[in-house]
């Protein structure tokens, strides 16, 4: 284990039945590192984060996160140690407003009292300002004119503005760790590497943080990524930078239809 080592998976196993969707996996996520998690369809990919964020109780092995065991914990506790996600399809609710839907990626912090948001009103108010403020600059960091659409519903937004709301609705809490699920879906070429740009930057910008994209877009990964983990039927069957794990015969095999 690298002592820079931010999330260790140990042996993890999910099964679904007879299925083995992850299988005795071994991985581990380096403190600040943009981490590729790559392989073809089925290969549990997506499966490995609904279990590290707690949407699936593994059936055997264990998770750490900065040292402590995070293994099976509920959804809402992970989200509080620090390990945020976004979603292949879209899980905007596009009748509110952008606002709206950023600051509920940070409800941790939001004094949700009866009586705090009753007879609290001037604190509820300047409470609010400060929050508005805060999602502004967020959304300014990856592009200025979304920022001024603050309180236009998500509806109104072309396909790469959504997915910004919702890699900065999962930032907005100042994770220590960001899972990113094929933010390119749905994207032209042009819209994927302009994304790209804009995580990258807003990356610099804040207070350091991990990455684990998964994403089918090869130049993607080639682009931003420092280390790679290719899964196949749940196992991992290569792991390096991208040169070497393309040059690896498995990969080509398994994931690039090579021979």
């Amino acid at each position: 284990m690298a002592e820079d080592a931010l999330l260790v998976a140990s042996g993890l196993t999910m099964r679904f039945g007879g299925l083995v969707a992850l299988d005795a996996l071994d991985l581990e996520v380096r403190s600040r590192e943009v981490l590729g998690l790559i392989g073809p369809n089925g290969s549990g990919k997506t499966t490995f984060f609904n279990v590290v964020t707690g949407l699936y109780n593994a059936s055997d092995g264990s998770i750490a996160f900065e040292g402590g065991d995070i293994t099976n914990l509920s959804p809402q506790e992970i989200y509080r140690l620090g390990i945020t996600r976004t979603f292949q399809r879209s899980r905007l609710s596009l009748s509110l407003s952008v606002f709206d839907n950023v600051w509920a990626g940070n409800f941790r912090n939001l004094d949700q009292g009866l009586i705090h948001n009753l007879f609290r009103r001037k604190t509820l108010r300047a409470e609010y300002e400060r929050a508005v403020e805060q999602v502004r600059a967020l959304l300014a960091t990856f592009d200025a004119h979304l920022a001024d659409r603050l309180f236009q519903p998500a509806a109104a937004l072309a396909m790469i503005d959504r997915r910004r709301v919702e890699i900065c609705r999962a930032l907005i809490s100042e994770p220590r760790l960001l899972l990113l699920d094929e933010p390119s879906a749905g994207m032209t070429h042009d819209e994927t590497a302009e994304l790209m740009d804009d995580i990258m930057q807003v990356r610099e910008k804040l207070a350091p943080f991990s990455i684990v994209i998964i994403e089918h877009e090869m130049n993607v990964i080639q682009r931003i990524t420092q280390r790679c983990v290719v899964l196949n039927y749940g196992e991992k069957i290569a792991e390096g930078t991208y040169a070497e794990i393309t040059a690896n015969p498995d990969v080509q095999v398994a994931y690039l239809g090579q021979e």
